[in-house]
């Protein structure tokens, strides 16, 4: 999967090969059904693969700080480049490729499968006049999805062939496979839009090229430019920036955790799930480094997300929502595809999406303390929100859980829910004592002193020198690098070196990479194993820094951008072994913390030059 480049326009996020093959996208969002699912699958579960007849990849690449992918191809009579993105901002999504001969000749090889609803669903289709335009184009249609194709008409034969490609004919019947060859020259291009639309409705006006690539180029440097990015690793960062940009629905604030369903973090494995959608946590999280890098707007934007979201019912809060604050997100396992690599089940949806995790509500008053802090202003309702979370803390005061890490098997009392439950109160604290809002602090106080206590009795062990996963276990969780975080306890205190020397020796491989925890305990009720996660290595970064170990986090910052592929994105895991990218990608939760760990040394550095 290190292989696929992300194009976005804000809505949805399709993935591309570096052979040139559009193996996922989900339209009209992120969280939709997918028209190409090759990913999951074969090529005829859905792709388009576009590419140079009996040529190579030379090279490919961003077009500056946005999602505008060029790739460069070799044939054996010219070169060529390859320009694929979509406009953001568009009222409907078009997917643009663009090609343009640089020298010699070229020839362009088509082979599209459109398969709606995750492959399950082969369209109708017929040519039809290209509104805004003298050209014919194609027409795809099956229940709610409908995409317009146009450009040079592909056709369904293989065999039927023009130099300038052919006219189909209507047939009646699916389009199992479109093809098409096309030969430029030099200073000659050609062009494709997929354009998505609902089939009752008029036939969408498809963006004309030029202007949506001069768009698209605009809108991601302009939006960058707004940002705060002097800092350590600034092209890793800029990139994990965008990244999180990438993965925010323009119109509704919703955050996805990833652009991807059902990647797997144990190759043939069956720990396989849907990230689609919005984890309180992940957009929490993300929240906060956006305005620690001047995107107060943006976080704003997700604020009134999490106001439609929760509505007047804190009191069934949810984990996660889909993206624009729905809240049925059924898990369902897709029989008929064959899975990345064979990983079995392929899921849709989650049913984590049901499930009680006590940290949530402290990364939402974490993050609304951040943008209070920035300075824009609280309403009315964002802070009667805020004291409804609390009250939702208190009515489940004694409620095992989950964990972060959305276990499936018994419930416990993760320390580091424990902790956020901590900051919660804290945060709401500090609300009425510095910015003057009302509040039952008396309350809040009770709950926060409590909490603290039973955290050190129970949450820590002697024995151990070390907190612990769960309330009297032996297990360490990588999660517990975030307690410095919270305020809950300073990273250079004993007690957290402890933790973190307790960590180094159960979760390190070594290759300095860190396990979430010891799958081997059983605590997660899952089978299989997994690869380390990009995130908790990132966590360790930042706590050495912000612990006086300056000149390893630089080392192991340095070795982890490494891991990224050539165009700067993560997934969730990566395998050493393999040197393989694994698990849903991109993922927000690792490019976030990217920026955190960056952050941490850039900071500890100025503070050691001053």
């Amino acid at each position: 999967m290190e292989d696929y480049a992300l194009l976005s326009d804000l809505h949805t996020g399709p993935l591309v090969s570096r052979e040139g093959s559009i193996d996922w996208l989900c339209l009209p969002r992120f969280d939709s059904d997918a028209i190409f699912t090759a990913i999951l699958g074969t090529p005829d579960d859905g792709r388009w693969k576009m590419s140079i007849v009996d040529g190579k990849v030379m090279s490919r690449q961003y077009r500056g700080n946005t999602f505008i992918l060029e790739t460069l191809w070799e044939g054996p009579r010219g070169t060529a480049r390859v320009t694929d993105f979509m406009p953001p901002g568009d009222k409907q999504a078009n997917l643009i490729r663009y090609v343009e001969c640089l020298s010699g000749e070229v020839e362009i090889e088509h082979d599209m499968r459109v398969r709606f609803s995750y492959a399950r669903v082969e369209p109708w289709f017929r040519p039809t006049e290209v509104p805004g335009s003298e050209e014919m184009g194609l027409l795809c249609t099956a229940g709610p999805d409908g995409v317009l194709i146009s450009g040079p008409l592909l056709h369904q034969s293989k065999e039927r062939r023009e130099e300038e490609g052919d006219v189909l004919e209507p047939s009646g019947a699916p389009a199992s496979r479109l093809t098409g060859r096309f030969r430029i020259r030099e200073g000659q291009s050609r062009s494709w839009n997929l354009t998505w639309f609902r089939p009752w409705r008029e036939l969408p006006v498809p963006a004309e090229p030029v202007a949506a690539l001069w768009k698209a180029e605009s809108f991601w440097e302009e939006w960058l430019s707004r940002l705060d990015t002097e800092t350590v690793n600034r092209k890793h960062v800029v990139r994990s920036l965008l990244v999180l940009r990438a993965l925010t629905h323009r119109e509704t604030g919703g955050i996805a955790a990833a652009a991807t369903a059902s990647l797997p973090e144990d190759f043939g494995g069956v720990r396989n799930w849907d990230y689609r959608f919005t984890w309180l946590r992940d957009a929490s999280l993300t929240v906060e480094v956006m305005v620690s890098h001047g995107l107060i707007k943006g976080a704003a934007d997700w604020r009134d997300w999490l106001l439609r979201a929760v509505a007047g019912d804190p009191e069934r809060l949810q984990i996660m929502y889909g993206l624009g604050g729905e809240r049925q997100l059924p898990e369902q396992e897709l029989d008929h595809l064959a899975g990345y690599e064979n990983s079995r089940p392929v899921r849709i949806g989650n049913g984590a999406a049901d499930q009680y995790q006590a940290d949530v509500v402290g990364e939402v008053m974490l993050a609304l303390a951040r943008i209070r802090d920035a300075g824009y202003p609280e309403t009315p309702y964002s802070w009667n929100l805020q004291t409804a979370l609390l009250d939702y803390n208190i009515s489940n005061f004694d409620r095992k859980d989950h964990g972060i890490w959305e276990m499936r098997g018994e419930l416990h009392y993760f320390t580091h829910g424990r902790v956020m439950m901590w900051a919660a109160f804290n945060e709401g604290i500090r609300a009425v004592e510095e910015y003057g809002f009302e509040g039952d602090v008396e309350t809040w106080i009770h709950y926060r002193d409590k909490l603290r206590e039973e955290i050190l009795t129970r949450g820590f062990s002697a024995e151990l020198n070390s907190f612990t996963q769960t309330y009297e276990g032996t297990e360490v969780d990588a999660s517990l690098l975030q307690l410095p975080h919270t305020g809950f306890i300073a990273p250079d205190d004993p007690k957290m070196l402890g933790t973190v020397a307790k960590v180094e020796q159960d979760l390190v491989d070594e290759h300095g990479l860190v396990y979430r925890y010891r799958t081997e305990a059983g605590l997660d009720g899952l089978a299989g194993d997994e690869y380390p996660f990009l995130i908790c290595a990132f966590w360790l970064v930042e706590q050495y820094a912000v612990s006086g170990r300056l000149e390893e986090a630089k080392e192991d910052m340095k070795r982890l951008c490494g891991y990224a592929n050539d165009v700067g994105l993560l997934a969730e895991e990566y395998d050493p072994k393999t040197q393989r990218l694994a698990g849903n990608f991109p993922q927000a939760f690792s490019h976030l913390a990217l920026i955190r760990a960056a952050d941490a040394i850039n900071r500890m550095e100025k503070e050691s030059n001053e």
